[in-house]
Formats: C-alpha cells, sequence, structure tokens
C-alpha cells in the first residue's frame, strides 16, 4: 500500500498558485506572505457607546456624587466630527468612532444618565480607558499571514481588515468521477432484475467536495469501451484528476482495465489491502491528468478513495499533512485480519478521558455500505498481525475531522 501511495504522489505535482477573490479562497493554502499596508485600528477609536472626556474632570465622581458635564458635541462611527474636548466639556461618541482631540478616556454610557445637553457622570474611568489605541493590533508593514497557511474564516477575517481582496492561492482540483457498470442506475429509477442503484459515483463526488475539489459527477457509462474511452476523452478539458470506479478487477467484462491498458500511461497493481486490492493510476491525455480507477464494490472505492484519492487532492491543493494523521485508541471488539494485507475496519470511535475507544460496525465484506454509514473512523491493521483481541491499541483514522 506505501508503494502504491508513493508512485501515487510522485506524480502528482501541487496546482499553479493565482490570484483569487477572498471568498474564493476559503479553503486553499496561501501562496504568499501577507504583509498590512495600513495599522489596524487605523485611528484612535472607542470600544463603547458612551462619552469621551479628559479623564482629570471627573476626579471624585460617584453615585453619591455625580459629577455634570456639557456636552458638546456627537461622533458616530463612519464620521469625522471636528471637534475639540477642552476641560469641563463632553463628546458622546458611538463605538467604532474616531476620538476627538483633547479627550484621552471614554466614559460608558452605562455609568451616566445618558444625558445629549448635559450628562451626570458617576464614575471616574481609568486613563485611556475604552480606547483603542492605533496599530495596537496590528502595525503597517507588519506580516499577517505566512505562506502556506490554508485560509479559514478568521484567515478571511485579517485579509479584508487590511484591504486585500484577492490573494495568491493553489486553486481548488476539479474533479471528474465516473461510474462503470451495465448493472447501475441512477438512484430515483425504477429498476430492473438484476440491477442497483449507482451510490460509488454519489460516494466519491461527494468524498472529493469534502475534501475540498470542485466536483463534475458525469454518472454511469456503462460498460461500453469507445463510450467509455469517448467519456475520458470529453472529460480532461475540465478535469485536474479523474476517479472512474469498477471494471478494474479480473473479470471478463472488466473494460476500464481491458482498455485504459492499451494506452501505456495507467498502470494495474493488486495492492496488498483489503479492502480496495484491485487499483488503478495512471495519466490521460497530453496534459497528463492523473486518473485512479478504483474498484467497484463501494466499500472498496470508498477506503481506496481515503487511502489514495485524498492524499493526492491534497497535494494537488498544497495541503500538508497529504494522509489523515492517525490516533491510537483501544479496540472494543476483536476480530481476525488477513496475513500480508492491510486491514481497513469501519468502526465507530469515540474520545474521551480515558482516551479513543474503537467500536467495529458492520461486517468485513466490500459491499456492506450499512456498517460504512454508521463508522466514523477506520482500524488500520498491519500486514503482520492476524488477530485483534477487544482490550488491544490499534491505530485508527478519524473520518470526520476536518484537516490531517
Amino acid at each position: 500500500m506505501d508503494e502504491h501511495l508513493e508512485v501515487v504522489l510522485g506524480r502528482v505535482q501541487a496546482l499553479p498558485a493565482f490570484e483569487q477573490p477572498l471568498m474564493e479562497a476559503v479553503g486553499l493554502v496561501l501562496c504568499e506572505d501577507v504583509v498590512s499596508g495600513l495599522s489596524l485600528p487605523g485611528f484612535d477609536n472607542s470600544a463603547m457607546d458612551g462619552y469621551a472626556v479628559q479623564t482629570a474632570d471627573l476626579a471624585g465622581a460617584s453615585q453619591d456624587n455625580p459629577i455634570t458635564l456639557p456636552v458638546v458635541g456627537e461622533i458616530a462611527a463612519g464620521r469625522v466630527e471636528h471637534i475639540v474636548v477642552t476641560p469641563g466639556t463632553c463628546v458622546r461618541i458611538m463605538t467604532g468612532a474616531p476620538m476627538p482631540r483633547g479627550a484621552d478616556s471614554v466614559v460608558p454610557v452605562e455609568w451616566t444618565d445618558g444625558g445629549t445637553v448635559n450628562v451626570r457622570i458617576a464614575q471616574q474611568p481609568a486613563l485611556a480607558a475604552s480606547v483603542r489605541r492605533a496599530g495596537e493590533d496590528v502595525q503597517a508593514g507588519e506580516k499577517v499571514l505566512d505562506r502556506d497557511t490554508v485560509l479559514g474564516p478568521r484567515q478571511i477575517a485579517v485579509l479584508a481588515a487590511v484591504g486585500r481582496a484577492r490573494v495568491k492561492a493553489r486553486p481548488r482540483p476539479r474533479v471528474v468521477v465516473v461510474s462503470t457498470g451495465a448493472e447501475l442506475r441512477e438512484p430515483g429509477t425504477k429498476l430492473g432484475e438484476g440491477q442497483i442503484y449507482d451510490s460509488n459515483s454519489y460516494t466519491l463526488a461527494a468524498a472529493a467536495r469534502a475534501a475540498g475539489a470542485v466536483v463534475y459527477r458525469v454518472g454511469i457509462v456503462g460498460d461500453d469501451p469507445k463510450r467509455i474511452m469517448d467519456t475520458l476523452s470529453d472529460q480532461l478539458v475540465r478535469a485536474d484528476l479523474v476517479i472512474t470506479t469498477g471494471g478494474v478487477s479480473m473479470g471478463a467484462y472488466d473494460v476500464v482495465k481491458e482498455e485504459l491498458s492499451k494506452l501505456g500511461t495507467v498502470d494495474f497493481p493488486q495492492v496488498a489491502m483489503q479492502p480496495g486490492k484491485p487499483q488503478g493510476f495512471g495519466v490521460l491525455g497530453e496534459d497528463e491528468v492523473p486518473i485512479f480507477t478504483l474498484p467497484g464494490n463501494p466499500v472498496s472505492a470508498y477506503v481506496s478513495f481515503e487511502v489514495f484519492v485524498r492524499p493526492a487532492l491534497r497535494k494537488l491543493m498544497g495541503q500538508m499533512p497529504y494522509r489523515r494523521r492517525p490516533v491510537h485508541g483501544v479496540s472494543l471488539d476483536g476480530f481476525s485480519s488477513p496475513a500480508g494485507k492491510r486491514q481497513f475496519v469501519r468502526a465507530a470511535a469515540t474520545s474521551g478521558d480515558e482516551g479513543w475507544m474503537a467500536s467495529t460496525v458492520g461486517g468485513h465484506g466490500s459491499h456492506l455500505l450499512g456498517g460504512l454509514s454508521r463508522s466514523n473512523a477506520l482500524i488500520v491493521v498491519p500486514e503482520d498481525v492476524t488477530s485483534v483481541r477487544a482490550g488491544d491499541q490499534v491505530e485508527l483514522w478519524p473520518l470526520d475531522e476536518e484537516t490531517g
């Protein structure tokens, strides 16, 4: 398995970065250091609704001995009023409004009677209380984000605050998903004898989208060799990566393997893992678009995506680490594992004060989607382990975590 993943990651290269609008960059990897061209805040401003004052005017103010000051003006956020606070006066001020000249503190409105002509103030503020100083958050010329940062809501916030409308980032990979198989039908249609609904293309499209890709689900193309090859050729124009499912095993009708093998650019190794033994990987077309041909059994297809395709997508986007970060926990169930194969067992895992605990769900069959739907982790059993007992320490891949 590790050898095949090494081949995949050795062939896939990160997509070139380009300037993108902020909202298009959410979840992408930043490809530049961002230096602020301005200070944050850009000017001294009020942190409260209240009154801009000279602190010395309020010495001794209390509930029993309030001090009354005349209100000589009002400043709202977004407005510049050329008002000066002279000794013995104050200015009504709103949160975010620029501090007027002469004022050194802000009295919260809660300490006052809210007057608009004269105001009674029942407490003296500390010097510079409730004042946001220019540059106290970010100084002009300061680096606010490092290259290789994954842009989430908090990073978008600072980019917008310093006035960046666009940033240089690696784009989302465009992924084309194709299902093959004469027995497949679209969900919502009527099944005939021997037919099943196509779950794989939906599973893989959803998994690719969850990994950050832009997904084009082509749907079912059957088992016709010409139609399969024509479909793949047509889709290359909008693909950074192609995923097919089905037709890669050893059967008489495994036409994906048969047709792509003729190109000489796609290999079909048998990988020492369960589920997911039959794999295919290579490139198509002049642009050498990577293609993954995954098994047709639904659990095999999903596990193969997690093991091979998801790391490739993360490398295309420049996201580290490529693999999921494993954790260690305790298996609550015992089960056997085939010698010489790395096994991925569906599990329901929880994390508490005693660490991770995992129970197996469903059977080990590669067609059992019910158990997969109830799982949130994979127990990874090494090739040299043939049995796991209840209480044994195991490696887990949590599947619902955003990163790693």
